[in-house]
């Protein structure tokens, strides 16, 4: 009876040490489940960083041509109104000019 008991004692200590390593092997399985899952999130974050970075700097550049697009449109506008505004005056200009010039030419004479 003595030698039976002793057998069924060795007997659960081994099925505990194997229900121990089984334990150990899971939790080993899982962290590295874990860590795994953890890069992967990590990499996911990095790629969606990167595309709204590369999406916002392509709204910048948008925005930026259009407003450069508005400032030259503004700026040949207005030198466009100051040509005609100028060409108004032109022929008024020459006249004085000639008549100033002429009365030179009688004043040195």
């Amino acid at each position: 009876m003595k030698t039976e008991v002793l057998r069924d004692i060795k007997k659960t200590e081994e099925e505990y040490q194997k229900t121990i390593s089984a334990a150990q092997e899971e939790k080993k399985h899982r962290h590295s489940q874990a860590e795994l899952e953890a890069d992967n999130l990590v990499t996911k974050a990095q790629s969606n960083a990167e595309q709204y970075k590369k999406l916002k700097l392509e709204e910048a550049q948008r925005k930026a041509a259009l407003k450069h697009a508005e400032i030259i449109k503004s700026g040949n506008q207005r030198a466009a109104a100051i040509r005609e505004k100028g060409s108004k005056n032109l022929s008024k200009a020459v006249q004085l000019l000639v008549l100033r010039f002429k009365e030179q030419l009688h004043v040195k004479a």
